[in-house]
């Protein structure tokens, strides 16, 4: 118990400090998470929209696809980017793997179907109460969907958030492709697997203090654009 107190209040001294060490694999976490989402939101967003507008034979084939992707388990989304960014992969050459970018990418593909699957039902109660006003208007599926993604902005900005968490709490993925390695690749999620198998718990624990507050804070946001997406919409 003691050990454990101990580890603790080291680790908050880690975080109150300012540790260099802790604030470069925190801004590093950071950069990575945001770039992949907004690489992913530049997918996932019009592509949901699309879904939640357009009527093709196979869109229901399409939805439950994405859904199902939804669920990808991180490290094999991290083996195929491996597979494609390692020297014998068809994207080799471009030099990739073991650098944030193989990161970046590996986040982008498990989170682009969360955004498409979220934004899809996002706005598809949208377009069934607006569509016959838009095509009074000659707006069909292709040109309502960007009227769509800006009358929903307050509620896909709660979907962006979900991205944004659910990408910065990533470990597999990040791990298999970007290698861990120390102030190049190391991110949070990686440095606390890494930490707690060399006993390093103050480090471990200031990272997952940390880790939880962006997670908690995350949420919070969401909930409180929720509230102003339901007075705007009031």
């Amino acid at each position: 118990m003691n050990d454990l107190a101990s580890a603790f209040a080291t680790a908050l001294g880690l975080i109150l400090s300012l540790d260099p060490g802790v604030l470069a694999i925190v801004s590093l976490s950071l950069r990575v998470s945001l770039a992949a989402l907004i690489l992913a939101a530049l997918l996932g967003l019009p592509l949901g929209a699309l879904l939640a507008v357009a009527r093709f034979p196979g869109r229901g084939g399409v939805i439950t696809l994405m859904n199902a992707l939804m669920g990808l388990p991180p490290v094999v989304v991290g083996l195929l980017i491996y597979l494609l960014l390692s020297r014998s992969g068809p994207l080799g050459s471009l030099g990739l793997l073991f650098t944030p970018s193989a990161m970046i990418i590996a986040q982008a593909v498990l989170i682009a179907p969360i955004l498409a699957a979220l934004t899809r039902q996002v706005l598809e109660g949208m377009w069934e109460e607006y569509a016959e006003q838009l095509r009074s208007f000659g707006a069909g599926p292709w040109r309502a969907v960007p009227t769509l993604l800006w009358d929903g902005r307050f509620m896909l900005l709660t979907v962006l958030l979900a991205g944004f968490g659910r990408a910065a709490a990533e470990v597999g993925a990040v791990m298999v492709v970007g290698g861990n390695i120390e102030g190049f690749t190391r991110v949070m999620t990686t440095a606390i697997a890494l930490e707690t198998s060399k006993g390093d718990l103050p480090l471990a624990l200031a990272l997952g203090l940390v880790l939880m507050a962006i997670v908690f804070g995350v949420n919070a946001l969401a909930q409180g654009v929720r509230g102003v997406a339901s007075r705007w919409a009031g």
